[in-house]
């Protein structure tokens, strides 16, 4: 089974499943959006769970891989200055230096290559903008054998679980502002990188 098919089975449950575990670290991540008005970017928008969080006075380009995901996306968006687009997060099709924030929660250790979707966040972002990054990471040098026995077969219905959030940073113009863990004592972390 494929990632997009396993996404296009998953679209109907994926809200019961993920909204309730994520959303206080949705809304916490989502408080380090920039204060005045923006251009962000959400990758891998999924059903749109954020969407309800964000304040009005931004302008929002979302996109995803996944149509039935996206679809469902969009009357969350009520409200909101909001483009969907359907496209892949490790090729954004977006100009360099195009948005002053991306958004990337779950999506960094869904897609096969976590590295190049960052570095795609890094190529849009102009300098000195944020990317505000939600996810479940293993730690450089943890162990973890239970997660990393299970990550193969994750990663073909839905999420690895052995993405190393600093080995995919590494080259990347990011610094690390703030990394907290997020939930499930600290399997998620929710990660602030500032664009050099």
């Amino acid at each position: 089974m494929s990632l997009a098919s396993s996404y296009t089975r998953l679209a109907p449950l994926y809200d019961t499943v993920v909204a309730a575990a994520s959303l206080g670290a949705r809304r916490a991540s989502l408080a380090h959006l920039p204060r005045t008005s923006s251009d962000v970017l959400l990758v891998g928008v999924g059903t749109g769970l954020d969407l309800p969080h964000l304040p009005a006075d931004h302008r929002y380009t979302a996109i995803d891989f996944n149509a039935a995901m996206l679809a469902r996306s969009l009357p969350r968006a009520s409200g909101l200055n909001y483009a969907a687009v359907r496209g892949d997060a490790m090729r954004l099709p977006f100009a360099d230096a195009q948005f002053d924030c991306v958004v990337l929660h779950l999506i960094v250790a869904v897609v096969p290559d976590g590295a190049a979707c960052l570095r795609e966040a890094a190529r849009v972002l102009r300098p000195g903008g944020a990317a505000l990054v939600l996810d479940k990471f293993l730690r450089r040098g943890r162990p973890a054998p239970l997660r990393r026995l299970l990550s193969p077969l994750a990663g073909r219905i839905a999420t690895r679980l052995d993405v190393v959030l600093e080995d995919a940073l590494d080259g990347l113009p990011f610094g690390i502002v703030s990394d907290e863990p997020a939930a499930f004592g600290g399997w998620f972390r929710q990660v602030r990188l500032l664009r050099t």
